[in-house]
């Protein structure tokens, strides 16, 4: 089974965190935390910054580890490394998403989030 390695932003403001839904591809419509995937001689945390600059348009800090999700998508195995951090800038411009929602912990299952996305989740409502 092909593998893939990815990182995701946890990115918390106030009470709330940052929620992302994709535009296209099959899971089109489906909720995630942004990111995506690590390139050679990249460490996970560099891959992050990266991809929130690419994604979103602006800068965070990456604070600290949260877990490693291992999922099978029927396609692929998916190992997504998360972390939790926090925006440099105010500024959000969605370059790949088609909507994005500021969640608290109690609003977090009103969207259809992407199965390993969803383990996420459980680990943040401990």
């Amino acid at each position: 089974m092909k593998q893939i390695e990815v990182v995701a932003a946890i990115i918390r403001k106030d009470d709330k965190i940052f929620a992302t839904q994709r535009g296209y591809g099959e899971w089109k419509d489906w909720w995630e935390f942004p990111g995506g995937k690590m390139e050679a001689g990249e460490t996970p945390e560099e891959a992050l910054k990266r991809e929130i600059r690419e994604e979103l348009s602006t800068e965070i800090s990456v604070d600290e580890f949260l877990c490693t999700v291992e999922y099978d998508y029927p396609a692929f195995h998916l190992t997504m490394h998360c972390y939790l951090c926090l925006l440099l800038t105010e500024a959000l411009h969605l370059n790949e998403h088609e909507a994005a929602k500021w969640l608290t912990k109690d609003e977090l299952e009103s969207v259809k989030w992407l199965p390993a996305d969803l383990e996420v989740i459980n680990v943040l409502k401990k």
